[in-house]
């Protein structure tokens, strides 16, 4: 290979090069990509693992309204409109079995994770408390908040007279319905 045909190798490498960044910087001009300082929506990663029994505790000293003023003013109807989409995944008469969730037939005072016939997370099982008005309105908050690890998929009900709604129509499905706080 002649020194002339090395030199117009190499001339060709910088100009394919220069090429390039030219085109980079006019492409840069015409579309002007400015990246923001900050994220825009920042996420927020937990630092330690926390067991479900201290996200149970953290659960009841946060915020969560409690219901039990709110279930003498609740309503059937919108607890029952609420409990449609919960129908996907639960059954709600006597007898009937269960289908990816539990039964939720006379759940009202039943304690947690103990239902026969149904395969409930380790922390459900082991969560040792039974559903009480409140209780059960802290986990329909945040399921996931309530007990870690449980299997519903289920992202809450955020309107404390939406669970206030739901509590009280699952009170009805029962033999017995129990008082109302």
């Amino acid at each position: 290979m002649s020194l002339f045909e090395i030199n117009k190798i190499i001339a060709a490498i910088i100009f394919t090069l220069v090429a390039i960044y030219i085109i980079n910087k006019i492409g840069n001009i015409i579309i002007n990509p400015k990246t923001p300082e900050e994220q825009a929506y920042k996420i927020e990663i937990p630092e330690t693992e926390v067991s479900s029994n201290e996200i149970a505790e953290s659960t009841e000293k946060s915020n969560i309204e409690p219901i039990s003023l709110l279930l003498k003013d609740a309503s059937l109807e919108k607890g029952e409109k609420l409990a449609s989409k919960c129908s996907a995944c639960h059954n709600f008469k006597k007898g009937e079995p269960h289908k990816i969730g539990p039964n939720l037939f006379g759940i009202i005072d039943r304690p947690i994770g103990t239902l026969d016939g149904y395969a409930y997370s380790s922390e459900m099982a082991t969560f040792g408390d039974k559903w009480t008005y409140e209780n059960l309105a802290k986990f329909l908050y945040k399921p996931k908040d309530y007990i870690k690890g449980t299997k519903m998929n289920f992202t809450g009900l955020k309107k404390v007279e939406d669970r206030a709604n739901m509590v009280l129509w699952l009170r009805e499905k029962s033999d017995n319905p129990p008082p109302l706080p």
